[in-house]
């Protein structure tokens, strides 16, 4: 396998590692929100 073509395939991959946290991370933040909203309609 080629250096450039071994480059490119490790940046791919870290792109997509970064890519996967990233998703994860705002999908705990957007179901921290959903959760602070409903625990306030609830109070009411």
């Amino acid at each position: 396998m080629s250096l450039k073509l071994k480059s490119v395939l490790l940046g791919m991959m870290v792109l997509f590692m970064a890519g996967c946290n990233t998703m994860a991370g705002a999908g705990k933040d957007i179901q921290r929100g959903g959760e602070a909203i409903e625990d306030k309609a609830e109070r009411r």
